[in-house]
């Protein structure tokens, strides 16, 4: 998992062929003009998800995780405080893994909070399991998914 703000993206450019396209979506769009839903940028291979919902409880948060697709979660109003647990500790999973939606949930607890505030991003690679919009009021943030 990474925290970071926009303005530091570069630093992770190497880390896989598709950031470099990601954070030029990011930086290069108007992420506000979006709605909600998905917006194709390079087929199944990166796109990003226009999230606009309210803010959820930790106890209401279930721990999830993906195996196709690194996301690169962008808070743009509202600050997500997003759980986190390595996928390799979750011992209780609360579903079996969803091929068509590439996720599984765990009823396991996280083990660390990250209050990510507007303009900041966190990074879940697919042995990161995550917790996401926990916060009050309504959490507007975009999510790129990479694939893997």
């Amino acid at each position: 998992m990474i925290l970071d703000t926009l303005a530091q993206a570069d630093r992770y450019l190497a880390l896989h062929p598709l950031f470099p396209r990601a954070f030029e979506f990011l930086r290069g769009t108007d992420l506000r003009a979006l709605e909600p839903g998905r917006h194709a940028i390079e087929g199944e291979q990166l796109f990003a998800i226009v999230e606009a919902c309210p803010g959820r409880t930790r106890s209401e948060a279930k721990l999830e995780c993906h195996r196709r697709y690194i996301d690169i979660q962008l808070v743009l109003e509202g600050v997500d405080e997003m759980g986190w647990k390595s996928l390799a500790d979750c011992v209780a999973p609360a579903t079996e893994y969803d091929t068509a939606r590439d996720i599984r949930f765990f009823d396991d607890a996280p083990v660390s909070w990250v209050a990510t505030p507007p303009g900041a991003f966190c990074v879940f690679f697919p042995d990161d399991a995550h917790a996401p919009l926990v916060g009050a009021g309504t959490i507007r943030k975009v999510v790129m998914k990479i694939a893997v």
